[in-house]
């Protein structure tokens, strides 16, 4: 596969995956007559590896580490990442709550004024 249909079948950009070359995580198997980088199945698959653990929040670096390391290795590492989403997700669910009951609060304080009000006039 070309540069192009690997970009356009894995859903990464051309710099992205310059930035895997330039960083050892993948190389091209060759090139076609026309010069264009080629890329085999195997460059193919870890491409789309790589892709995956972006996705899960790991940096090249973490990746670097992790990608031929053994199961063991990277069953912790996708275990600590699994936790630190689990508890980022935390974080941001506790904000929204506590900023949704402020405004339940203060929705709660403006009918109480506005009742007040409406009470007062009528007296």
């Amino acid at each position: 596969m070309t540069l192009r249909e690997i970009c356009e079948t894995l859903g990464v950009s051309r710099r992205a995956l310059q930035g895997y070359e330039k960083a050892g995580l993948v190389a091209s198997t060759g090139r076609n007559k026309y010069g264009h980088l080629l890329y085999d199945e195997k460059a193919r698959e870890r491409i789309a590896e790589i892709k995956f653990y972006q996705q899960l929040g790991f940096s090249i670096k973490e990746i670097s580490d992790i990608i031929d390391a053994s199961n063991v290795v990277v069953k912790n590492a996708l275990e600590r990442q699994v936790q630190k989403l689990v508890e980022e997700k935390k974080i941001k669910i506790r904000a929204e709550i506590k900023l949704r009951l402020k405004k339940i609060q203060t929705i709660n304080e403006t009918k109480h004024l506005l009742f007040e009000k409406i009470v007062s006039t009528n007296c």
